[in-house]
């Protein structure tokens, strides 16, 4: 995997989602105080691409976005699913450079 220079920061607003076609994978980056989070857009219970429009949020310290179809939470850090934890959406490695967020993929 090599980095993917995405987006600038300041293109995403604080504590909000965007969605970024990265290596031909639709990917949700979050950006929450001064940190970025990468994960797979795809909700895998409604099976929509629409993740990346979801509220985040924190649950017990843990950074979370909920999906807008059925409210299951994720995990921005380890991408499972906190109602079910059978459930997992894929986790990209982001980081901010210079600026500009890039994504491994």
């Amino acid at each position: 995997m090599s980095p993917h220079r995405v987006c600038r920061l300041d293109d995403i607003v604080p504590n909000s989602g965007v969605c970024a076609l990265v290596a031909g994978e639709q990917v949700a980056l979050f950006r929450i105080d001064a940190n970025i989070f990468a994960i797979g857009n795809r909700d895998p219970f409604s099976g929509a691409n629409v993740l990346s429009r979801g509220i985040v949020g924190d649950l017990k310290g843990e950074p979370v976005v909920a999906s807008p179809i059925y409210k299951q939470h994720f995990s921005l850090v380890s991408g499972r699913c906190l109602e079910d934890e059978s459930v997992a959406v894929p986790v990209y490695a982001a980081r901010i450079e210079e600026g500009f967020v890039l994504v491994e993929a």
